[in-house]
């Protein structure tokens, strides 16, 4: 490696499911960082990966009927196809499961419990397995995540293990955060942190007892060690800690680590950076926290059923454009780090999205160089020409030219990346003016202007050479169309940043190829009335389905018993589903096939008391047959069996 070196990070995302639009935001605007940092020289060594000990994927291998390693090992090539579809360009992809990081995290936890920070107590608080987070008990009130992103029902946990001596650096934390200002970002995050930590660090348990799955504490087996103590420590296996000192040396600090806000304040600025300080580690340059998209005002979640797919949403785009699929998931990058100023809250919509790919990009961008290279060709057989003398206006474009990488640069050095694109859209502005002002269409009729449509047209796709350099961290395959049709020879892989601000890259004689419109507009008015049909059918389908009340002696139809499941076993080859012999007071016990599996395990519903409907016609599912169906409350997309509060005998009936 080079001593230029630029080390960036993303969260490890837990593999419970495939990437979201609110996970992609975060690997896109680290991807636009290594990209541009590339551009500048760096040696950069971007990582992103998956964190797969976590306790809650363990049970959703479960509820799929496979081991946690096979569940990972599905889920991890689907995680890299969406990075790739994304052009996400990372360098290094960590998996917790390797035996590269469990060797670094069972060297660092012995380290710690050799020094004093780690010791063993016992645990008694309550845990929440999807937040993977334990809390004291006067932080829930009513049996649910204190997190109000979260909310999920926790568990109360009364277990002998391990902790980290947390409550021992808050006075260090807040002498280094007070003399490194630039450690933690956006500057009100910073401020959740100081206060977080001024109210008083407590150790912080970082075991659980052993249950199959996870990094074994060293010498001590019957313990695991805790999610966020596993992977915080990702970041040191790639970068070569207790593996190859001389490269990890060259590599840490990180200079740069993004994450989503509600990761930041009580783990990446808090326990990592303490765990690092017990570990005698230099802290990162830069810990950076981002907000979360919503989707009309709820956060995006796979339990809500609001889980956008960008690869699902780049495919819609490109079927509503005609624009190639790699375009559309740059105008979904582009949108991204746009419409929202980067680390605060923003709720995502495809109408701001498609506002955005019609003006943005087909209006201002396409335009540019959809009617300037046409001219061109119709004047200039498509060849670049040299130009003539240049005029105040032409000079002022120059000037904003190549001016403007720097400024494009330092908003990024910042993490401002709608400020970044704000400032390259001037410079299309001011280019999409010049041509208005200048008319080469009307020059073009008259022979005595030659000079000067020479002069206008290189200025233009000069212009156009520029901002397709300014733009590739954003849009790379945008910028590639682009580099394409100005013809130029050298790949734009092998551009420079300061290419952008250097004047005359694009050589006369070029020969530039043929025009084909790179963001095509997508026809609004054609979309408002396949909705507008589509919200007739569904109101009409409504009014079909309104539902029919129920006399007394139709109810008195529903035969319902409570019954008593006897086994329960997973159907095959079905992820969804459990086949149930349930005793309800008859000679034979009945098989009845229920769609639970993802939220209880076979084994704790043998001897549970049940309400059934006993009289529903039979029915083969899977090729099951299925006598009988169980009552269930359905409860934030989880399905909760009704029981009675009392043994009841089975077969009594419910009235």
């Amino acid at each position: 490696m080079s001593q230029k070196t630029f080390y960036i990070t993303t969260p490890i995302y837990y593999v419970n499911d495939v990437p979201h639009v609110g996970n992609a935001s975060t690997t896109v605007a680290s991807d636009v960082v290594a990209r541009f940092k590339r551009l500048q020289g760096y040696n950069v060594l971007f990582a992103t990966g998956t964190d797969e000990n976590a306790p809650k994927v363990a049970e959703a291998a479960e509820a799929n009927g496979m081991s946690p390693q096979e569940f990972v090992d599905d889920i991890v090539p689907k995680f890299k196809e969406v990075w790739h579809k994304m052009h996400i360009t990372y360098d290094v992809f960590i998996r917790t499961t390797e035996a590269r990081h469990k060797k670094v995290v069972e060297a660092a936890f012995q380290k710690l419990l050799d020094s004093g920070d780690i010791y063993k107590d016992v645990y008694k608080g309550w845990y929440c397995i999807s937040d993977e987070t334990f809390f004291r008990e006067g932080e829930v009130k009513d049996g649910r995540c204190p997190n109000p992103e979260c909310r999920k029902p926790v568990r109360w946990i009364e277990e002998e293990n391990y902790f980290f001596r947390l409550s021992a650096y808050g006075d260090r934390l807040l002498k280094y955060i007070e003399e490194h200002p630039d450690f933690l970002g956006p500057e009100f995050r910073k401020n959740e942190v100081v206060s977080f930590i001024k109210a008083g660090l407590r150790d912080t348990c970082i075991t659980r007892d052993a249950y199959g799955w996870g990094i074994p504490v060293p010498g001590d087996p019957s313990q695991v060690i805790y999610v966020w103590f596993d992977a915080l420590l990702n970041y040191l296996t790639v970068a070569g800690y207790l593996q190859n000192e001389d490269e990890f040396a060259q590599i840490w600090p990180a200079d740069l680590q993004l994450m989503a806000k509600d990761i930041f304040v009580r783990f990446h600025s808090t326990l990592w950076p303490a765990m690092l300080m017990g570990l005698g580690v230099e802290l990162p340059k830069k810990v950076f926290a981002h907000g979360f998209w919503t989707i009309e005002g709820e956060k995006i979640s796979k339990s809500k059923g609001n889980a956008i797919s960008p690869i699902k949403l780049a495919e819609e785009i490109a079927a509503m454009s005609g624009a190639d699929i790699d375009i559309a998931v740059d105008a979904i990058r582009y949108f991204i780090l746009r419409e929202v100023t980067f680390g605060l809250d923003g709720d995502f919509s495809v109408s701001g999205l498609i506002g955005r790919f019609n003006a943005d990009l087909a209006n201002d961008l396409g335009n540019l160089l959809n009617r300037t290279l046409p001219l061109l060709h119709n004047y200039r057989e498509g060849i670049i020409p040299t130009p003539g003398p240049v005029s105040h206006d032409a000079q002022e474009i120059i000037n904003l030219v190549t001016s403007t990488g720097a400024e494009v640069a330092e908003y990024l050095d910042k993490l401002q990346f709608g400020d970044a694109l704000a400032a390259i859209w001037t410079v299309i502005g001011r280019a999409n003016k010049y041509m208005e002002d200048q008319a080469p269409w009307k020059l073009a009729k008259d022979e005595a202007c030659a000079a000067e449509l020479n002069t206008v047209l290189y200025t233009v796709l000069e212009t156009v050479r520029s901002v397709a350099i300014l733009i590739s961290p954003f849009m790379p395959s945008a910028a590639e169309a682009i580099w394409e049709q100005l013809g130029i020879d050298s790949p734009l892989t092998e551009a420079k940043w300061e290419d952008a601000g250097s004047w005359g890259g694009l050589l006369p004689g070029t020969q530039t190829h043929a025009p084909r419109p790179i963001f095509p507009r997508i026809d609004t008015k054609r979309r408002a009335e396949a909705p507008a049909a589509e919200k007739e059918k569904k109101m009409e389908q409504k009014a079909e389905e309104a539902p029919q009340y129920l006399t007394f002696d139709d109810f008195k139809k529903t035969e319902l018993k409570v019954g008593k499941i006897l086994t329960a076993e997973r159907v095959p080859g079905a992820d969804k589903l459990l086949k149930l012999t349930v005793d309800v007071g008859e000679e034979e016990p009945r098989q009845v096939v229920a769609g639970i599996a993802q939220w209880y395990s076979p084994d704790e519903l043998v001897g549970k008391q049940v309400v059934v409907v006993a009289n529903l016609a039979p029915a083969k599912i899977r090729g099951v047959e299925s006598r009988g169906m169980l009552l269930a409350a359905d409860t934030e997309g989880r399905a909760v069996l009704l029981t009675p509060d009392a043994d009841v005998a089975p077969g009594a009936e419910v009235r």
